[in-house]
């Protein structure tokens, strides 16, 4: 058996290299710092100045996801401090219409702009460089030139790039799920950037680690493992998601922003599970046990009073996880059967005394995940 998950591990690396060679749903990536952009981002007709702006990615404000809870952390330390604040929503995907929304926050009076997602790496990179006396919150991604042959990184001084334990997150819905009786699993994840293979790895660790507590027998759980390619719903998408709870799986761990909007009816449809992801999406379906979060909210609020205390960390790299309460499960509107918050707890403070460590090496080598339960199958459908 170990030989057989090492197998479709080693498929799944594959997979993930070859999609992460592809270009982002359209983005690209300017050689130079010199990059001229249109005006085609979509901003309200008023003249009002902001002093704390969003950009959001290719997503919508309120995707109960990345940039929803993102914003919302504008929003909470806006409105506790009585501070202007505005989102752009850039109306291309690309870096150019990126770095365009940047230019007319901080002609808009931007002092701070929050960027959600990998997808801004480049466009940061830019900007900090164009508007040293703005600061930059930069979310899971260091600003990058985008050239991979002659690569360039840099974290500015009015920068900080923010990172979260994917993993951690991953590893307590894996260890949810089975410790509350499910035994055939699904991942779905989006395209296969590191942070989304970073859920996944989790997913199957805390899927094992259940297993192991609870003393299951080897092949005691399948899990089916995908990437769709895409963070965007598609039918494709739902009628895959509506064959794996036909074929018997139980609960899908919808790792990629809208593509849980074509698994929700799936779900739905069949009286299945679903486990979201970034936020807590229980409110978008009664199919939503739970959610691996990452506490982005509380995160965003915290960069911002640092920002305001004069202590921003600019050209750090910071790390959200367990042990600063950055990711987690919304247990308060979980639905489980058996799993309490006594159980939740006492992983999670393992998690964060380091009892449990959760490999977050997206090259880890797949004999070196434990095995003893967990079967990986039916790869791509």
């Amino acid at each position: 058996m170990k030989k057989i998950l090492a197998l479709i591990l080693a498929l799944i690396m594959l997979f993930t290299l070859a999609a992460c060679n592809t270009n982002n749903n359209g983005t690209t990536s300017p050689s130079g710092n010199d990059t001229e952009v249109e005006d085609n981002t979509e901003l309200d007709a008023d003249s009002g100045e902001y002093e704390l702006a969003l950009i959001t990615d290719l997503g919508t404000i309120d995707d109960r996801s990345f940039n929803q809870g993102a914003w919302e952390g504008v929003e909470m330390y806006a409105k506790e401090f009585d501070i202007t604040h505005k989102y752009y929503k850039p109306a291309d995907a690309g870096d150019d219409a990126y770095l365009n929304a940047i230019d007319l926050a901080v002609q808009s009076g931007a002092k701070v702009i929050v960027t959600p997602g990998f997808l801004f790496e480049v466009p940061i990179f830019v900007a900090q460089d164009r508007y040293p006396d703005v600061k930059f919150i930069l979310l899971d991604g260091t600003p990058n030139n985008g050239d991979w042959d002659n690569y360039e990184g840099k974290v500015g001084d009015n920068t900080i790039a923010v990172f979260y334990a994917e993993e951690q997150a991953g590893f307590l819905a894996g260890y949810a799920a089975v410790m509350d009786g499910y035994r055939n699993l699904g991942f779905m994840g989006g395209i296969s950037v590191p942070a989304v293979v970073r859920f996944g790895l989790g997913y199957i660790q805390g899927a094992e680690y259940a297993a192991q507590e609870l003393g299951l027998e080897d092949d005691s759980i399948t899990l089916n493992y995908f990437y769709t390619g895409t963070f965007e719903p598609s039918p494709d998408i739902n009628t895959r998601a509506a064959a794996w709870y036909n074929d018997g799986i139980e609960v899908i761990f919808a790792c990629g922003g809208g593509i849980c909007f074509s698994i929700f009816p799936a779900a739905e449809q069949s009286g299945n599970a679903v486990i979201g992801v970034d936020g807590d999406q229980s409110s978008e379906s009664e199919s939503v046990i739970t959610s691996a979060m990452k506490l982005l909210t509380q995160s965003v609020y915290d960069c911002l009073e640092d920002y305001y205390a004069d202590e921003f960390p600019g050209g750090e790299t910071l790390l959200f996880d367990a042990a600063n309460l950055g990711v987690g499960l919304p247990m308060d509107t979980s639905k489980f059967d058996t799993f309490t918050q006594a159980d939740y707890d006492a992983i999670f403070a393992m998690l964060v005394d380091g009892t449990v460590f959760v490999d977050p090496n997206t090259e880890i080598a797949p004999d070196e995940i434990p095995t003893s339960a967990v079967v990986v199958n039916n790869l791509g459908g």
